[in-house]
């Protein structure tokens, strides 16, 4: 932890993003992925969403100075050991966060970088793209796209290798691509450390599509380094959490299956009922 580690035993995580109504992605999301990875979330809300598990219908972004506003009220409070940001919204959320990074730069700093809904719908016009690869990407010390957004950033780039070298003259220190939309048998996610190629992590690929399984990854991924876990040990950690919420996943409404980020909680409640069944 960053600071008075001997009082303060739980990490906090400052989170930055939108409300899902849903609850599949967006703060609840990141909310429900730090409680899993043990840690405390202070969530900012950046942007309130109309939307369904099928597509975003409206995004209705916060005040600038809100955003600042919330997010300085809590670094004053509590001690922050990692920050995490995904849905930003207007340029004038990515200047908002980009204000409190350059005062609290010295904690991991976890950008998840929400350019599209799963149903399609454009998430960031090219205005907030620009602002985030300028204002954002130099504070990041791990950027999480999945292949769709890492080509969006890198447009010139002819593979995800060549996006990651361009993204890496962007700024961020690391950087994993995952793969759940590229056309191959099995999902395989990347992770670049100093400008090469570390691992690559191979999943089988799952019958159904979900909602938030990028928020949950980031998130969880961020509560870890929160915990001062090496940066290639928390990635793994977490990719095994999310692949265990998807595994679990459940169709609550009529699109996309929302992640069960506590499925943990119902597993020990059943081995718990067994013990007292005698089972």
């Amino acid at each position: 932890m960053n600071q008075q580690s001997e009082d303060f035993l739980t990490p906090v995580v400052m989170v930055f993003a939108g409300n899902d109504p849903t609850g599949g992605a967006g703060i609840q999301a990141d909310i429900e992925a730090l409680a899993s990875m043990g840690c405390h979330a202070a969530p900012i809300i950046t942007a309130l969403t109309v939307q369904d598990t099928r597509d975003v219908m409206r995004i209705q972004p916060m005040d600038l100075s809100i955003i600042i506003e919330q997010a300085r009220a809590v670094f004053e409070d509590m001690p922050v050991d990692a920050i995490k940001i995904g849905l930003l919204g207007s340029v004038e959320a990515v200047e908002a966060v980009h204000s409190i990074l350059r005062d609290y730069h010295d904690v991991p700093i976890i950008l998840d970088p929400i350019l599209v809904a799963g149903g399609g719908s454009s998430l960031a016009n090219d205005e907030i793209q620009d602002a985030m690869i300028s204002l954002l990407l130099p504070f990041t010390t791990l950027l999480t796209p999945n292949s769709l957004e890492a080509r969006a950033l890198a447009p010139e780039a002819d593979s995800l290798e060549a996006c990651a070298q361009e993204i890496f003259e962007m700024g961020v220190q690391h950087l994993l691509i995952t793969g759940t939309h590229e056309r191959t048998p099995k999902v395989i996610n990347h992770l670049y450390s100093d400008k090469r190629l570390v691992e690559a992590y191979t999943f089988e690929r799952l019958p159904h599509s979900y909602h938030g399984s990028g928020c949950t990854l980031a998130s969880a991924i961020t509560g870890l380094l929160a915990q001062d876990m090496d940066l290639q040990t928390a990635v793994s950690e977490a990719q095994q959490y999310t692949y265990a919420t998807l595994k679990s996943g459940m169709r609550l409404g009529m699109g996309q299956h929302i992640p069960n980020r506590l499925f943990w909680g119902v597993e020990t409640q059943s081995s718990e009922e067994d013990d007292v069944a005698g089972v």
